[in-house]
């Protein structure tokens, strides 16, 4: 198992690859299946807008989402990050039809989709389902909290290595596909100061980076080289599981 992966919690259900469903009672879980609909993400795929009315929420398996808080019509920051450890569409569970955040796909790939109304009834009905969302959300929260905290006091080299890092443990894997405007949108920052970080990972043979795709060379290393926010939001999710 790589080193960080203690941000997921032990699977209940082998063979469920959304975390949070794998940690129902298997009652629970069987109840929900019959309205749980595989799908696949596409590379940059609003799931939602903000203000706009959730019609499903998705169990992500092997993709992941960016929670996306808009400024104005051409600027945006990442306050979250979700992927097979959650679920997309959580403000549904806490009474609410409508996202203050844009959910965009950025890791490609697979999950399961349930409709709002089919999510209410089940979520009524199960304790367990319940108990796993509220822990969740407290989970995302100090998430979302700790990443403004991130972007407000530390250098752009720290988030981004914070970031990538994030992102491994998300998709299982030391490369995956990024672009330095996206990274540039993550962060909040320009894309003059991505470059600039970019380059000094790879200098110290911490990451490579070629025609898109990312490859963390050095796990340890960037984990020295990212802020502590990584560690604190990991931590969290390790205790809660634990």
């Amino acid at each position: 198992m790589h080193k960080g992966m203690a941000l997921m919690p032990v699977s209940r259900h082998a063979l469920v690859p959304n975390r949070l469903l794998a940690a129902l009672p298997r009652k629970d879980y069987r109840e929900l299946l019959p309205f749980l609909e595989p799908v696949t993400l596409a590379f940059q795929q609003v799931l939602y807008e903000p203000r706009t009315q959730i019609r499903h929420v998705y169990f992500p398996k092997d993709c992941f989402v960016s929670m996306l808080t808009t400024v104005d019509t051409d600027r945006a920051a990442e306050v979250g990050l979700v992927g097979s450890e959650g679920m997309i569409g959580l403000p549904v569970a806490l009474g609410a039809a409508t996202s203050p955040f844009r959910a965009v796909v950025q890791g490609g790939g697979t999950a399961m989709r349930m409709k709002v109304a089919d999510f209410r009834r089940d979520f009524s009905k199960s304790d367990a389902l319940r108990r796993e969302l509220f822990l969740f959300t407290h989970l995302l929260m100090i998430q979302i909290a700790q990443t403004a905290a991130c972007n407000r006091f530390h250098v752009v080299e720290k988030r981004m290595a914070r970031w990538l890092l994030m992102t491994r443990d998300r998709v299982h894997s030391n490369e995956f596909r990024i672009t330095q405007e996206f990274l540039s949108l993550m962060l909040g920052v320009r894309r003059s100061g991505i470059t600039v970080a970019a380059c000094s990972l790879h200098a110290r043979k911490l990451i490579s980076y070629r025609r898109g795709a990312v490859t963390i060379l050095n796990q340890t290393g960037l984990e020295a080289a990212a802020c502590g926010c990584y560690k604190t939001v990991k931590d969290s999710y390790t205790q809660a599981h634990a």
